[in-house]
C-alpha cells in the first residue's frame, strides 16, 4: 500500500471518529492503524521511553485486572502493539496504557509499538473515547471525560448524549459532579460514597452543607434514600438509635435509583407503575437495548 494512501486512510478514519453521529468507532480506528501497518512499522520501544497520554482521563487502574493481563503477557507476549506518538522526550501513549502498565508488572522492558503523528486534540479525543468505551471509569473520571469532549469538539450536552448513546439527563447529572468540592470528589474516586449519593449532593449549592452531609453518609451509613429525604424535606430529619424518621418516605426510592443507574434516565414509580422517560427514538432504542428488549422502531 502506498504510504501516502495509508496516511489518507488514517486521516479519513480520524475525521470519521470525530465528526460521526456516533463516537463508538474507536476500535475501528485502532484496528485500521494496526491493519495498515507493515512489519517495519512495528518497533520495539523501551518501557522507560514511554509516558502516559497527558489527556488520559483514567487515574486509577484495576490492580487485579492488570495482574491478570501481566500474567497473560508473560505467557503469550503482547498480542497487539500499542499506538504511540513522538514527544519532546520519548513517546506518548495514544492507545495501550494498560498493556504498558502490565508489561511493567511483568518485568518486560520492551513493548511492540506503532508510531503515528497525532495533534494534541486528537490525542485527547482518542484517549477519552478509548477509556469511555473499553473500561469502567470512576464517576469523576467519566464526568471529566465528558466535559473534555464537549469543550474540544465544541458540541452541546444534547449532541454528546446522542453521540455516545446516553440520555441528556445522564450527561447533565454526570457533569454536575464536577461542581462538588474537591474532597468530595476524592471520596467518590475512593468509592467512600456512591454515585447515587453523589448525584443527590451535586444538586446542592452550599459546599459546607455538602461536606456536612458527606460526613453523615460516611459515619451514619446513610442510604441514598436517606439522603434524598434529608434534602427533599428541608432537613426535617431525625436519627435516634440509628432509626431514621421521615415524613411519608418513598418506599420505592431505592428501586427508582437502581433503575435510573441502569438506564441513565430519571425513573419514577407512581401508583404501581414504573415510568421511564426518553428524549428521542434513539434514546428509546438505547434503553430497550439495555433492558434486552428486541423491538424494531420504524
Amino acid at each position: 500500500m502506498n504510504p501516502n494512501n495509508k496516511r489518507k486512510a488514517l486521516g479519513k478514519g480520524l475525521e470519521q471518529l470525530f465528526s460521526n453521529e456516533s463516537l463508538n468507532v474507536i476500535d475501528s480506528i485502532e484496528e485500521e492503524i494496526v491493519k495498515n501497518a507493515s512489519k517495519d512499522d512495528i518497533v520495539l520501544l523501551d518501557i522507560n521511553e514511554l509516558r502516559s497520554n497527558p489527556y488520559q482521563p483514567r487515574k486509577n487502574f484495576d490492580k487485579e485486572k492488570l495482574e491478570e493481563l501481566a500474567n497473560s503477557i508473560k505467557e503469550y507476549g503482547v498480542l497487539e502493539p500499542i499506538i504511540v506518538s513522538r514527544s519532546i522526550k520519548g513517546y506518548e501513549i495514544v492507545a495501550g496504557e494498560r498493556r504498558k502498565k502490565a508489561c511493567e508488572i511483568a518485568g518486560i522492558e520492551k513493548i511492540p509499538a506503532i508510531i503515528k503523528d497525532f495533534s494534541d486534540e486528537e490525542m485527547m479525543q482518542i484517549a477519552i473515547l478509548e477509556n469511555i468505551q473499553r473500561e469502567d471509569l470512576t464517576a469523576i473520571e467519566e464526568a471529566q471525560a465528558y466535559s473534555n469532549l464537549i469543550n474540544t469538539l465544541n458540541i452541546t450536552q444534547e449532541e454528546l448524549a446522542q453521540k455516545i448513546g446516553k440520555s441528556r439527563s445522564y450527561i447533565t447529572n454526570m457533569l454536575g459532579l464536577l461542581r462538588l468540592p474537591n474532597e468530595v470528589k476524592d471520596d467518590i474516586l475512593n468509592e467512600e460514597i456512591s454515585m447515587g449519593h453523589a448525584r443527590v449532593l451535586s444538586k446542592l449549592e452550599d459546599s459546607e452543607k455538602i461536606k456536612e452531609l458527606v460526613n453523615k453518609i460516611k459515619h451514619e451509613h446513610l442510604s441514598v434514600r436517606d439522603l434524598e429525604n434529608i434534602t427533599n424535606n428541608n432537613n426535617q430529619y431525625e436519627r435516634k438509635n440509628k432509626i431514621i424518621r421521615v415524613k411519608e418516605p418513598n418506599k420505592y426510592g431505592y428501586v427508582e435509583e437502581a433503575i435510573t443507574d441502569l438506564v441513565g434516565n430519571r425513573v419514577k414509580i407512581n401508583k404501581n407503575k414504573i415510568v421511564i422517560p426518553f428524549n428521542s427514538e434513539k434514546d428509546l432504542e438505547r434503553i430497550l437495548e439495555i433492558l434486552n428488549v428486541d423491538v424494531k422502531i420504524d
